[in-house]
C-alpha cells in the first residue's frame, strides 16, 4: 500500500495530476492508434494561446470523466510541429479534431464551451 501511495505521489509531483490527459503528438502513435481504430482526440496547440490555455482545464476535465476513458488525447505543438499541422489542415492552434475507426468525424476551432467539446469529444466514441 505504501508503494502505491508513493508511486502515486510521485506521477503527481512530476505531472501534476493521477489522471490521463492529452500526450505529445507522435506520428507512429497516431498511426498505431489509428490502425486500432481508437477514439483519439487531436488537440491543435500553442503555449501562448489564450484560447489554447482556456481549452486546457476543459480537456484535462473532460477525459477524467469516466465516460472518455476510452479517448486518446494527442497534442501537436502549433510552432514545433508545422508538418503534422499542414498535414491535418489546421490553419490555426486551439483546432481539436476527432477521430474514430481510422477516420476523421469532425474539428472544431478555437471553441471553449465546456459543454460544446464534450458533444466534439462524444462524437468519437
Amino acid at each position: 500500500m505504501l508503494q502505491i501511495f508513493r508511486t502515486m505521489m510521485l506521477m503527481i509531483l512530476f505531472t501534476g495530476n493521477v489522471f490521463a490527459s492529452e500526450e505529445a503528438f507522435t506520428q507512429p502513435v497516431f498511426d498505431r492508434l489509428q490502425q486500432q481504430g481508437a477514439s483519439i482526440l487531436v488537440s491543435i496547440h500553442a503555449d501562448w494561446c489564450p484560447t489554447c490555455r482556456a481549452q486546457d482545464p476543459i480537456i484535462k476535465k473532460l477525459l477524467e470523466k469516466s465516460d472518455f476513458k476510452t479517448v486518446h488525447a494527442l497534442r501537436v505543438d502549433f510552432d514545433q510541429q508545422k508538418d503534422i499541422v499542414k498535414e491535418f489542415k489546421a490553419i490555426k492552434q486551439s483546432t481539436l479534431i476527432v477521430f474514430k475507426g481510422g477516420k476523421e468525424i469532425d474539428r472544431s476551432l478555437g471553441e471553449t464551451d465546456e459543454q460544446a467539446i464534450e458533444v466534439l469529444l462524444k462524437k468519437a466514441l
